[in-house]
């Protein structure tokens, strides 16, 4: 058994983490002391476990509590269920990844267009790209926005089994 600030060490977080998962619903202790400490078991520190694993890799909280749903009913549940999710979350940070690249590209190639000297900004070369392409970086960003929205939709779609 496991006091609040013993799980907390163990498990390298701190105890408001553990307030705040319980606060969310994803982590409850398994009983009180008679003046009200939280008291956990062996079983609600592998919970724990579970709940930093799945946020280490990028799971939201409303995912890991999905997760946690599947976890706890394993046997009336599908690898699917869980590759799903994992699947449509890929997509996700894949669209993320896509969209940085595209603003590291774009803001590089403003980079490299200024001088970054001492002169007045009047001339300044990022700003006149800014001011002149805004509806190309405006499309641009449009676009991108569209394959998102589109790469998401594959993974929905996938996920529903159509």
């Amino acid at each position: 058994m496991y006091r609040i600030g013993e799980l907390a060490d163990l498990c390298e977080v701190k105890a408001d983490t553990l307030r705040f998962y319980e606060k969310h619903g994803l982590l409850t202790p398994s009983s009180r002391t008679e003046s009200g400490y939280r008291v956990y078991t062996q079983d609600d520190a592998a919970r724990l476990r579970f709940i930093l694993r799945a946020k280490a890799v990028g799971f939201t909280l409303n995912e890991i509590s999905d997760l946690l749903s599947i976890e706890l009913d394993k046997s009336n549940r599908v690898c699917a269920d869980v590759k799903g999710m994992v699947d449509i979350k890929l997509a996700q940070v894949q669209a993320k990844m896509a969209e940085l690249t595209h603003f590291q590209t774009s803001l590089q190639s403003l980079s490299d267009a200024c001088c970054g000297g001492p002169r007045s900004a009047e001339h300044c070369s990022i700003l006149e790209a800014l001011e002149s392409s805004t509806e190309r970086v405006r499309a641009e960003y449009h676009s991108h926005r569209h394959e998102h929205h589109h790469a998401h939709s594959k993974a929905t779609y996938k996920e529903s089994g159509n």
